[in-house]
């Protein structure tokens, strides 16, 4: 007999080599901890990611339609979903709110763990202050898979109500592809001259899908505001 110990499952792998060396399949059995009867935690582990893509698909499915699926059941679906909000409230919680929106990556720090899974469309105003500080984060409009009904004024109302001194808006597009539409580039560039108006300039308008993000800005799609405008003093490029 082999004086080394038979490596069975990933809490050994865990044991002896670390977190990090688990794959997604065996984080998912570990959160499981046991399958049923008729399915092992390992096997449903590999069923869920097999049928739903990835774990950002596991995120999307929902308590409900993971508790249908077979070795899973109300308890675990519940244990996974719950992992996966605390993985997405790590990351929201790193993206601090006293940390300056210095360009768009900034921006989608902040709103791809909370939009970026999105089914539906969510428009969000980023209120901020002199140094680019988030004063407010406020939602405007939701809406459904292809688009929300939302007015220029809806966003100019939050940033007035919180004494901004500049802002940015924030949407996801549900389909996976943050290229903007037609309709996001002509809403921009209402906003933007409504914003110079009351002196408080349009900053980005930075749209999320999955990981993914795109800045008006960067595209070169929405005029950076006049030097005297800008807050902090100046405005920062953005990348896509």
């Amino acid at each position: 007999m082999s004086c080394v110990d038979t490596i069975k499952g990933p809490r050994d792998r865990l044991r002896l080599d670390g977190i990090g060396a688990l794959s997604d399949a065996d984080l998912v059995a570990l959160i499981l901890a046991t399958g049923s009867r008729r399915v092992p935690a390992s096997a449903a582990a590999a069923a869920l990611l097999e049928e739903f893509g990835d774990l950002a698909g596991l995120a999307r499915a929902g308590v409900g339609v993971l508790a249908e699926r077979s070795g899973l059941g109300a308890t675990r679906a519940a244990r996974l979903a719950a992992a996966i909000e605390l993985g997405a409230r790590v990351r929201m919680s790193c993206a601090s709110a006293s940390a300056p929106m210095r360009d768009s990556a900034c921006v989608a720090a902040w709103a791809c763990p909370r939009l970026g899974r999105l089914e539906h469309e969510e428009l969000w105003v980023l209120a901020l202050d002199g140094a680019r500080r988030l004063r407010a984060a406020r939602c405007v409009a939701k809406g459904g898979l292809h688009g929300v009904g939302v007015h220029v004024r809806d966003p100019l109302r939050v940033a007035l109500r919180e004494a901004a001194s500049g802002v940015v808006i924030v949407h996801n597009h549900p389909g996976g592809d943050p290229t903007p539409s037609e309709d996001d580039i002509i809403f921009t560039h209402k906003l933007a001259v409504a914003a110079a108006v009351v002196a408080t300039p349009l900053v980005d308008h930075v749209i999320v899908a999955g990981d993914a993000h795109a800045s008006l800005l960067g595209l070169g799609l929405l005029e950076p505001p006049p030097a005297g405008r800008a807050i902090g003093g100046r405005v920062a490029a953005s990348s896509t």
